[in-house]
């Protein structure tokens, strides 16, 4: 009974320590729709996902994955190299609309 009541008392302690430092740097960060800082950094990589560079991660994917489907004769292997295509392929758009989403 010793042991439950030290452990819980450890939990709670870290757990407060762990909320205390996460409220000191929520404080501190600043979210909003400024800071055009970063626009073109993020231009530069939806333009390469979108481009000639994404397609060539999502080919490459996909036969890397209809190779391991073959060598363990399975088609997982097939089914995550398309599903990682398709996240390539369509991530910028899906996380714009998060984004940029208005009631």
């Amino acid at each position: 009974m010793k042991q439950i009541v030290t452990k819980t008392k450890n939990a709670v302690k870290n757990y407060g320590l762990m909320v205390a430092l996460l409220g000191l740097v929520a404080g501190a960060a600043s979210a909003g729709t400024g800071g055009t800082e970063f626009d073109t950094m993020y231009q530069m990589v939806v333009d390469w996902t979108e481009g000639t560079l994404g397609k060539l991660l999502a080919v490459t994917a996909f036969l890397i994955g209809m190779g391991m489907g073959v060598i363990r004769q399975s088609i997982l292997a097939v089914v995550l190299g398309i599903a990682f295509a398709l996240t390539l392929a369509y991530a910028p758009q899906i996380i714009d609309a998060v984004f940029t989403f208005t009631i």
